[in-house]
């Protein structure tokens, strides 16, 4: 009886992991149960759960009635995480073949009621009017053509907090920068702690997507300018913001209208 019981778990993980290989590849590694995940070799560890498990402690463990953006979801691992805890989430990816990954493993963790997943950029989001509790921006940031009508466009469908991660430059000092600065003081803008951010003119890690990587001060800066409260930086290049009371310039509003086409109002 035992013999007849192993043989069949041997075959349906390897069923499992016949499907798993048919979805390669695999830049999330998801646990599957019974040992099997979908990439057990990945070149940062057991990515992204490592990093999950320092951001979780500064997420509320009970999101039950939170809605939940998760912007370039790939595979779902953290579309699934704040499912688990009672979210109802709406992910997005541009590519297809994530959004493929994301959808099957929904399926195998029994979430596909509590994930809806679209293909789709942070710029599509300009043209909708529904606004979320929780926005999670992880590992998206440096790689926007336009990073700044990204957040902008991010701050009118914030409600509660924005989580966001990006690569960053070394160095964790700020200063504080004049609210006016004299053109003859330009130089000050060259010191090390000025909020900065460097252009990818070719490629970093051979991705010609990474476009920018700012400094420490410039996430921040960035955060404030379009209209967030940077509350902490809860682990290394990843911050935890909530909507600032005060709203963005009219001209600020204006130009990102300009931009999009359209911005639907805030519900």
């Amino acid at each position: 009886m035992t013999d007849a019981l192993e043989t069949r778990t041997s075959s349906v993980d390897a069923d499992l992991q016949t499907q798993v290989q048919a979805l390669a590849p695999w830049f999330h590694n998801l646990h599957l149960g019974n040992g099997v995940e979908t990439a057990p070799a990945h070149a940062l560890g057991d990515f992204p759960a490592f990093k999950w498990a320092q951001i979780a402690p500064h997420i509320d463990r009970d999101l039950s009635g939170w809605t939940v953006l998760d912007i370039g979801c790939n595979a779902g691992f953290y579309s699934f995480e704040l499912a688990r805890r009672g979210a109802r989430v709406t992910a997005i990816d541009v590519d297809e073949h994530y959004l493929r990954q994301a959808r099957w493993a929904a399926g195998r963790f029994d979430l596909a009621d509590r994930v809806e997943f679209r293909q789709m950029s942070v710029y599509d989001l300009a043209r909708q009017p529904q606004t979320y509790d929780l926005v999670w921006l992880m590992g998206v940031f440096y790689h926007l053509r336009h990073p700044l009508l990204a957040l902008d466009i991010v701050r009118h469908l914030t409600r509660r907090q924005l989580v966001l991660q990006t690569m960053t430059l070394p160095g964790e000092t700020t200063m504080v920068t004049p609210a006016d600065l004299p053109l003859d003081a330009r130089a000050t803008m060259c010191e090390r702690d000025w909020p900065s951010m460097a252009f990818v003119e070719h490629r970093v890690a051979g991705d010609p997507t990474n476009w920018w990587v700012p400094n420490h001060a410039c996430v921040q800066a960035m955060l404030r300018s379009a209209g967030f409260e940077v509350g902490a930086r809860i682990i290394d290049e990843t911050y935890l913001c909530t909507p600032a009371a005060a709203g963005q310039a009219p001209s600020v509003e204006d130009e990102l209208r300009a931009a999009t086409g359209t911005l639907a109002p805030a519900q």
